[in-house]
């Protein structure tokens, strides 16, 4: 390399560098800390270190020794009183609800007299104490890192000898979450486009003035604030709305139409969201094509629909693959506008990763739908990008 080229080359990374490091401090390296949370495991190390390295040692069968007894005892004493006391509690109740209780009880009776049997107090404190499936929770809970959460967002848990196994029947939500939200994404996505295809088509075909006219429309959206959109959605929609007064005014429909806290009214509000993603690349591909295709096809004697089939939509599949990527992408993470048009069986992911993150305070649930979530957008950007090329999922 001359020279130029290494001082060229110096000046390019020189110009790349602050952007390269505001990416990694504030998406990548947050993405990753986040991610993480899902195995993180450091409350049990950290508020019952002499339980932890008992359990190390401990093969997880039967009943521990005395020494196990005598670590929890040790270690719930020293914490008596202290905010972390509640921590590890609520830590442990993930993994066996009840558990907080138990600590809560256990550490108000303690300390043990001095040269009692630890086993012996504990249990008189409450017999659960003595339960091989509380110290099986212990034993697996006791590493650094952990599979729980990930477990506990495939509706998957392990017994206390070890064993994998599904959770009660109560209990399975994230399986049927995880399809949910990509029935409703999927569905968004196809709306979307059958929308916006003729939209963009009509933008494309129209007199500059009328389709910038048309391009103002499109963006409104972008000017008004996604909350404001979908609020405006539920006061339209609803029974005595807008939507429902007009259609039983002209007669075709004779009661109102459940519109709002239903699957109907999140379809609506999320394409009325997200139909401009969907319009503007297709129309961007749209415009660059040339009437010169379509001419020498017809006068080839290709009928209008055959045209259309063979030449015109071939050649606007990369806007199409590219707006269904984004729509679908943006759809999949939506929280608010299903949380105030939907009801209670149509919330996504989003509300579930926002619930465990701000109500719950359990970031490694949160984390652990969030990876999952982000594993499944990945495969399936991956499957399409393998079906269709995946030179066709950008807008040159």
């Amino acid at each position: 390399m001359s020279a130029s080229e290494r001082k060229h080359l110096i000046k390019m990374l020189a110009l790349l560098a602050p952007s390269v490091i505001f990416t990694a401090l504030f998406f990548v390296f947050p993405l990753a800390l986040f991610m993480f949370r899902s195995v993180d495991n450091p409350e049990i190390q950290t508020y019952l270190p002499r339980t932890a390295e008992v359990m190390r040692s401990w093969s997880g069968k039967g009943e521990p020794d005395e020494a196990a007894f005598a670590a929890i005892a040790a270690d719930l004493n020293a914490i008596r009183g202290q905010p972390s006391l509640g921590l590890i509690g609520r830590r442990l109740n993930y993994a066996m609800p009840g558990a907080r209780g138990l600590l809560t009880k256990t550490a108000r009776r303690l300390p043990i007299a001095e040269g009692a049997s630890a086993k012996d107090a504990l249990i008189a404190i409450d017999p659960q104490w003595a339960e091989p499936a509380l110290w099986g929770v212990l034993h697996q809970q006791s590493g650094r890192l952990t599979d729980f959460y990930l477990l506990t967002a495939l509706d998957l848990q392990k017994s206390p000898d070890g064993e994998l196994q599904r959770v009660a029947p109560d209990q399975r939500i994230f399986i049927d979450l995880y399809g949910r939200t990509l029935s409703v994404s999927l569905t968004v996505t196809a709306l979307c486009l059958l929308i916006g295809f003729p939209v963009a088509a009509v933008m494309a075909s129209a007199s500059k003035r009328v389709a910038s006219w048309m391009l103002m429309l499109v963006l409104v959206p972008f000017w008004t604030s996604l909350l404001v959109r979908s609020t405006a959605w539920v006061i339209l929609l609803q029974n005595e709305g807008l939507v429902n007064k007009a259609l039983m005014a002209m007669g075709i429909i004779s009661s109102p139409l459940p519109l709002v806290f239903n699957r109907a009214g999140v379809l609506i509000a999320m394409v009325h969201v997200l139909l401009p993603y969907a319009i503007l690349p297709i129309y961007s591909v749209m415009k660059g094509i040339s009437g010169n295709h379509l001419r020498a096809a017809a006068s080839l004697g290709a009928s209008p629909l055959r045209v259309f089939r063979t030449v015109y939509l071939p050649l606007t599949l990369p806007g199409v693959a590219a707006g269904g990527t984004l729509v679908f992408v943006l759809s999949v993470g939506f929280y608010v506008t299903p949380a105030l048009v939907g009801g209670p069986g149509d919330q996504m992911i989003g509300y579930f990763i926002a619930y465990f993150t701000n109500s719950a305070v359990n970031w490694g649930l949160a984390s652990a739908l969030g990876a999952f979530l982000l594993i499944v957008v990945a495969a399936i950007y991956l499957a399409l990008g393998k079906l269709v090329g995946f030179n066709r999922l950008r807008v040159r």
